[in-house]
């Protein structure tokens, strides 16, 4: 990746339409309802325990985005950090774009004392194996 063609950051208020955008992307069992994305945009935004970062494009574009949180866990004795969301436009993908959002937030969580960074993810495993990830557990989910 070109350093000067990307930048990561902390996503601010205005940030919200892109990322959306994104989000709607990753979304496969549920529709990004506007109202919803919004009460929870301010709410991550304003949580100590969250964090939302955008990577921005050399023409000020937003072409990718992670949502991560740390919360403690007996059975790490702390803190662990969570992935939440990761997505990468198609047109950033390949350049660093999700490395350089990954290496900011694994600097924040260990900044908070994390133990691990976990995550689930059905297509990007062999992204996150490249990077260090190990397979770790089996992810279930029962919709409410």
């Amino acid at each position: 990746m070109d350093q000067r063609s990307t930048s990561i950051r902390r996503a601010t208020a205005k940030d919200a339409v892109p990322i959306k955008s994104l989000a709607s992307s990753l979304a496969t069992t549920f529709s990004i309802d506007s109202d919803a994305f919004n009460e929870i945009f301010e709410r991550v935004s304003n949580d100590e325990g969250a964090q939302i970062f955008v990577s921005v494009d050399e023409r000020g574009e937003i072409n990718g985005y992670l949502m991560g949180f740390v919360h403690d866990a007996f059975f790490a004795n702390g803190a662990v950090a969570w992935i939440e969301e990761m997505y990468v436009s198609d047109l950033a993908r390949r350049r660093g774009v999700g490395i350089a959002l990954e290496r900011d937030f694994e600097t924040w969580a260990r900044g908070r004392d994390a133990k691990l960074i976990a995550l689930a993810t059905r297509r990007a495993a062999s992204f996150y194996l490249a990077i260090g990830y190990e397979e770790s557990a089996v992810y279930f989910r029962k919709i409410l």
